[in-house]
């Protein structure tokens, strides 16, 4: 097991993209090393993005670990300070889960111009189920008759949405598409036995 001070490997590799945001990297690598406790990282996401909040702009990072048991998740945010802490402030929080616990990786990517062969993703989601956050998205069922004026109720679908991540080549570069296809393939294989 690495030691969570190491700077070799994918640990090294992600303080040293963690210190290259400039977004209060001894905050965020306190917060992201002590969910992983000192365990081997095998690959890592890091996505660092603004967030508009009326009219101001705060900055939101996302760094998702794959270790060798588990997927640590962890958000950091800043804001300006309000009723019980004055001052500007950091909140990051953290979730770690099973490797085995994750049902579905789903990953979606866009390809610009496709009629020309092969190219780069433009774009990518990648959305990791593992059963604690679902989502219901309704709509009025209807039939085929257009005079029909009866109540039918309601259809939908039930998905799951615990994390979901878009990073686009236009905002991000075409090298973060790359890092997230990469980092959800890691992923991806471990559901194979699911």
């Amino acid at each position: 097991m690495r030691s969570k001070t190491s700077d070799t490997g994918p640990a090294g590799d992600l303080r040293r993209a963690i210190n290259h945001t400039g977004y209060y990297p001894e905050v965020v690598s306190d917060g992201v090393f002590s969910a992983v406790g000192g365990e081997e990282m095998v690959a890592f996401y890091l996505h660092h993005e603004p967030t508009f909040d009326r009219d101001e702009v705060r900055r939101h990072l996302t760094v998702a670990v794959h270790t060798t048991s588990r997927l640590v998740l962890a958000h950091t945010d800043e804001h300006p300070g309000d009723d019980l802490l004055p001052d500007p402030y950091t909140s990051t929080s953290t979730e770690a889960v099973s490797l085995s616990a994750i049902r579905s990786v789903v990953v979606t990517r866009m390809i610009a111009n496709p009629t020309s062969g092969p190219s780069s993703a433009a774009e990518a989601v990648m959305t990791i189920g593992w059963g604690g956050v679902g989502r219901i998205d309704l709509e009025p069922a209807g039939c085929e008759d257009p005079d029909c004026d009866a109540d039918h109720g309601y259809t939908g679908v039930v998905a799951g949405d615990d994390f979901s991540l878009r990073v686009s080549a236009a905002a991000d570069g075409g090298e973060a598409v790359a890092r997230l296809l990469g980092f959800a393939e890691a992923l991806s294989a471990l559901t194979r036995g699911a």
